[in-house]
């Protein structure tokens, strides 16, 4: 089985006047994106490969969850439909059995429930971990289930 870890981008800051692209965490984004790769950590999950999407806050919420995990700019992720970002999905190493999708809703929400159903809200700094019996380039909706889930502001 393969696992896809889809996460959002921890809480950013708005700032009038700067570019979306370069909007930053806030200090309770920094502290969630760090207990999201905590919590990754502790379920015993490692990822191979971090995809994610050149916004600063983005950028930054993988840096701080995943510090030793590559990381892998893709600019398609940025402002991306959930079937884009399952293309750059398929386009994962086939070798490997753990890949984060670091990335913004609604497309990141939209494809956790595209891929495994259910019914919950996925605010920032959330993460879904979905596990994939296909391989990375056969993947389609429908074909994964929701193995768990994790948000920032829940017990």
């Amino acid at each position: 089985m393969r696992t896809l870890i889809v996460l959002r981008h921890a809480k950013a800051a708005q700032v009038p006047g700067l570019a979306d692209r370069e909007r930053p965490l806030t200090d309770r984004g920094e502290r969630d994106a760090e207990r999201a790769g905590d919590e990754i950590r502790a379920a015993g999950l490692e990822p191979g490969v971090v995809l994610c999407s050149p916004a600063v806050r983005t950028r930054r919420t993988a840096e701080l969850a995943f510090p030793d995990v590559e990381i892998s700019y893709e600019r398609e992720i940025y402002e991306a439909y959930p079937e884009d970002l399952l293309e750059v999905v398929r386009r994962a190493d086939p070798d490997l059995s753990t890949v984060v999708l670091c990335g913004h809703n609604p497309g990141v929400h939209e494809l956790a429930l595209g891929l495994a159903g259910g019914d919950y809200v996925f605010r920032p700094g959330a993460f879904a971990v979905i596990g994939v019996e296909s391989s990375w380039e056969e993947l389609w909706p429908g074909q994964g289930r929701l193995l768990s889930r994790w948000d920032p502001k829940e017990p």
